[in-house]
């Protein structure tokens, strides 16, 4: 059984988020996600309790939802961007990996500003366990990390 959780329901509060504006690349890649709240109530619990979500971002305010059960040999999935390398304890990391050219064009117009934390991250490494390239998602290709 598995348990998916998105970095997307851990962001910090907009107070915080967007403290310098909403469309700094900066603040977005250091300061967007909640890393303590995402390691506390999903990664180190051990005791076998994840709380799939807390913030809603759009609302503003805590889901407020309950801890879900995992079974014993029970996975958690964790979806979401900028999530590599930042002593997250994964036990197996997976990054999708886009070229700049295919991460520009599928990107939407009113995001295209996060573009250079997403080159800053590339810069930085990824420290993924598999890397898929997925430039085009009918050829996904293994690629060495």
């Amino acid at each position: 059984s598995a348990v998916r959780v998105s970095a997307g329901d851990f962001l910090r509060p907009a107070s915080l988020r967007l403290e310098f504006g909403r469309t700094d690349p900066d603040v977005f890649y250091d300061e967007w996600l909640d890393l303590p709240a995402l390691r506390r109530e999903v990664l180190e619990r051990g005791d076998g309790k994840v709380l799939p979500r807390l913030w809603d971002a759009a609302a503003d305010r805590a889901y407020r939802e309950p801890y879900v059960d995992l079974p014993p040999d029970g996975v958690v999935l964790v979806d979401g961007t900028l999530l590599l390398g930042r002593g997250l304890p994964f036990e197996v990391s997976v990054h999708l990996w886009l070229s700049a050219g295919a991460l520009a064009r599928r990107t939407p117009e009113g995001e295209r500003w996060r573009l250079p934390a997403y080159a800053r991250y590339e810069r930085d490494g990824t420290r993924a366990d598999v890397v898929v390239k997925a430039d085009r998602a009918e050829h996904l290709a293994v690629i060495e990390p």
